[in-house]
């Protein structure tokens, strides 16, 4: 659809990231394809509740997930908002429809027993190992985002605070602390960053052709999982979820745990609390015991 520049430039100015850009877009271009492939002009006229549902009903038969339904329908929501925000239609012609909000999985906890074997793969004192345990220790200790992490500029870091300046998700910035072993690998990758031929940049992680991208660290990542024997346990989004399940199991607050991850919304915290709280509870019946009693 033509007016899909003006929305994107909408889309910037609200602080949206690129990769939710990317999103609505996708979800704009499919439905445009799908009408198209009914043999009608994919325009303005498409956008109505009968042709939207008639295109979610042929993701569900092609058997698509409900989270990437959810994420269609999200895209060309917004969309349709923003249309009658700018007074291109007078009416919001996806009033009254509703999408199931999937229940989100559950995200194992990364065991400690794993962690020691990924920092165990990083030993050495070559450029790629110094980094490489510094971005995981960061990982762990912070639990940011992988496009957080990558973001971070070397005069963000506060080694003697043991902190960092992360900007997140709309350019929201916050501060997020980590622990003494993770100040002394970053210290560390610090030292052997200044042979790197890029180390005059601004960006703290650096790979062979420059700023470490997303796509780098999750190769990193990699990597490192299967040099330790645990590649099928790791990935970069299990890191956010233990920070959070260590933070709330040691008696961290939600309302701090919000703040720290930079999180809106409250539900946020029900998805990242549920693996603490199954265990607080579990803990809880076996202390109480009451059929032990009787």
């Amino acid at each position: 659809m033509s007016l899909q520049a003006s929305f994107n430039r909408t889309l910037r100015v609200e602080g949206k990231s690129p990769r939710t850009i990317t999103l609505y877009g996708q979800s704009i271009r499919y439905f445009s394809d799908w009408i198209e492939s009914q043999g009608r002009r994919a325009d303005l006229s498409a956008m109505n509740k009968d042709d939207v549902l008639g295109w979610l009903d042929s993701l569900r038969e092609r058997g698509q997930s409900d989270g990437t339904i959810l994420t269609r329908w999200r895209g060309l929501r917004r969309f349709s908002k923003w249309l009658l925000a700018e007074d291109i239609v007078d009416t919001d012609p996806l009033a009254g429809i509703t999408v199931k909000k999937p229940e989100p999985p559950p995200v194992p906890v990364i065991e400690d027993e794993d962690l020691r074997k990924l920092i165990a793969a990083c030993k050495g004192k070559e450029f790629n190992d110094r980094r490489d345990e510094a971005i995981i220790r960061l990982l762990l200790d912070c639990g940011m985002r992988i496009s957080e992490l990558t973001g971070i500029r070397v005069d963000d870091l506060d080694l003697d605070g043991e902190s960092v300046v992360v900007t997140g998700k709309g350019s929201r910035v916050r501060v997020a602390y980590f622990g003494a072993r993770t100040g002394q690998a970053l210290d560390r990758y610090i030292r052997v960053r200044r042979t790197h031929r890029h180390a005059n940049r601004a960006e703290l992680f650096l790979g062979e052709r420059g700023p470490f991208t997303g796509d780098g660290v999750r190769e990193r990542l990699r990597v490192r999982a299967q040099m330790a024997g645990i590649e099928d346990r790791v990935n970069p989004h299990r890191f956010r979820h233990t920070n959070a399940h260590d933070f709330l199991l040691a008696g961290g607050q939600e309302r701090d745990l919000k703040r720290l991850m930079g999180w809106r919304s409250d539900a946020m915290l029900d998805r990242y609390g549920a693996s603490a709280a199954d265990h607080r509870a579990r803990e809880a019946a076996r202390r109480l015991r009451r059929g032990d009693r009787i």
